[in-house]
């Protein structure tokens, strides 16, 4: 009886052996449907994480920026003569803060292939609105990433946060979310409560960032009064949209 108990179980054993030897030859031979050892689901996840569209050049971002002198409604449009504004002497606190406040690529984890920086004001007028317009494209899909950074950056700083500059700090006393224009594959917009840094005067700023296939066009409005300026002016969104689709076609 036991010598045929120990048969059977010898047979069991050695059939699994067979079924596991099978298994893993079919995961090396690589038609089995996985990549490099992951799963159908983890492979297909990895091939996300590198897609995307291509990223556009900077002389596609130039030819869908505003012209140095172009007018935009009441507003004229200007070329940054010191590069871009929130450039990388700008930074967050804490980190997760930081799309915020600058999206320079030494200051954020996505960096751009190519950007375009404009001004838009109104001549004349002091102090005035400025509107700084900028175009950023980006490789394997990082653009939607940003815009995920962002959206999680409006919610875990909307109790505010600290803007750490070059030569003094801001302190940003609370972030709204307000309506985003409707154009482009997805668009966020917020209002933010500033502190200047003698910390007596309440400021406004605005923030509009719009996703376009493998370009952000990100708009932020600011005076340097205690004055609101109610948000990135419509006729400046709309604007920049229709030559940005006009040049790349709303890519």
């Amino acid at each position: 009886m036991f010598g045929e108990a120990r048969r059977q179980a010898v047979g069991v054993a050695v059939a699994g052996l067979v079924w596991v030897g099978a298994v893993a030859c079919g995961a090396s031979g690589g038609g089995s449907g996985e990549q490099d050892g992951k799963a159908p689901a983890e492979a297909a996840e990895a091939g996300k994480r590198t897609a995307g569209p291509a990223a556009l050049t900077e002389a596609q971002l130039k030819a869908a920026a505003f012209t140095d002198g172009e007018s935009v409604g009441t507003y004229t449009a200007s070329d940054y003569t010191l590069g871009g504004p929130h450039s990388d002497d700008y930074t967050a606190a804490p980190a997760v803060c930081q799309p915020l406040v600058s999206l320079a690529s030494d200051v954020t984890a996505y960096r751009p292939k190519a950007a375009v920086s404009r001004r838009v004001e109104i001549p004349g007028e002091t102090p005035g609105p400025t509107i700084a317009v900028q175009l950023r494209s980006y490789a394997g899909g990082d653009a939607a990433r940003v815009m995920k950074a962002v959206g999680k950056a409006g919610k875990e700083c909307a109790g505010g946060f600290t803007e750490e500059r070059a030569v003094a700090e801001g302190e940003y006393l609370k972030v709204e979310p307000v309506q985003p224009p409707a154009f482009g594959d997805e668009a966020r917009a917020y209002h933010f409560t500033i502190l200047d840094v003698k910390g007596k005067l309440t400021l406004h700023e605005y923030l509009t960032v719009v996703r376009s296939g493998s370009a952000t066009l990100s708009f932020r409005g600011e005076i340097t009064d205690t004055k609101d300026i109610g948000g990135v002016p419509r006729e400046i969104l709309d604007a920049q949209w229709e030559k940005f689709e006009t040049a790349v076609g709303g890519r």
